[in-house]
């Protein structure tokens, strides 16, 4: 199995909009809405969701060999309730396939995963069943989301997502250019590169030499060159310390403010960009990205 392949049908579950599917041992299909799938393994290729103990299917799906999960596609919100329902002939009038252990099948989703039942856990008020991968399809589909009680879909462009859209580094740059767009014109207006702001914000932490902002910058990508000083010192932003080490630069009273302004600059841009979340979700976030920094050796703190 082509484990890139597979990671990409996995890629396709968003939110959790799933139908899982099995037959019964009396020769019945059998099948249920469930959000809570998720991938195990890439090798072996696993997957796994939870059923509660309270579900009509309960019994079936844990005595069950093989099952089938469906990542529904943008168009299956009917079916998606069909499912979800209790009691009606789910599976009336749809044109199924047939899978390992003659699980049916739907069509039109965004992925259907076919599985053998690897283990069962009991999980408090659920069962937690892991599968193994048998067979895989996954299709150019947008999928089903479910967020904040409703049906959605992604976004024009984000279905089929390439390297730019799942890539972490690449989702931390464009977060960053987002919180960061103000400050940065306002350092075009003002006639300071971003190797410079970055050494005025290391010398708002402590007065240091210049051998030492470039140590520190070398971790962001950024460099720090005797013009850079000279620049900074002319502009009246920098001055040499006369009473410290020998080498140390400072921040004088303007460049102090011309700190303290970019600084503003950029937290009202951070204050406009958390407010699209929940509280607790900007800071988890903000809780989540110090934890990652953290972990680089040679970042400057106060």
């Amino acid at each position: 199995m082509d484990a890139a392949d597979f990671r990409a049908a996995l890629g396709s579950f968003a939110t959790g909009v799933t139908i899982v599917t099995t037959r019964a041992p009396d020769g019945s299909d059998v099948g249920m809405t469930a959000n809570s799938f998720n991938s195990v393994s890439l090798d072996p290729p696993m997957v796994l969701w939870s059923i509660s103990k309270t579900a009509l299917s309960q019994s079936v799906f844990a005595a069950a060999e093989h099952f089938a999960v469906h990542i529904l596609a943008s168009d299956q919100e009917d079916l998606s309730n069909r499912f979800a329902r209790r009691g009606e002939n789910k599976f009336a009038d749809l044109a199924l396939g047939r899978g390992p252990g003659n699980t049916p099948l739907l069509n039109g989703c965004a992925a259907r995963f076919k599985c053998r039942t690897a283990y069962r856990y009991e999980g408090g008020d659920h069962d937690i069943i892991v599968g193994e991968v048998l067979e895989f399809d996954h299709f150019d589909r947008k999928p089903l989301l479910f967020h904040r009680g409703k049906y959605s879909a992604l976004a024009a462009g984000m279905a089929g997502a390439e390297f730019a859209d799942s890539s972490f580094a690449f989702l931390l740059a464009r977060a960053h250019y987002a919180v960061f767009r103000d400050v940065h014109m306002e350092l075009k207006r003002i006639d300071i590169s971003l190797d410079q702001y970055f050494a005025l914000a290391a010398l708002g932490a402590r007065p240091m030499t210049a051998q030492e902002i470039q140590g520190h910058g070398a971790y962001y990508d950024r460099s720090f060159e005797p013009s850079d000083v000279e620049k900074l010192i002319e502009k009246g932003l920098v001055e040499r310390q006369a009473d410290g080490p020998a080498g140390n630069l400072a921040l004088t009273a303007p460049g102090r403010q011309t700190m303290v302004r970019l600084l503003a600059i950029g937290k009202d841009s951070e204050a406009t960009v958390l407010g699209q979340f929940e509280p607790w979700e900007g800071q988890w976030l903000k809780s989540a990205l110090d934890r990652i920094g953290s972990k680089m050796p040679g970042i400057l703190t106060r």
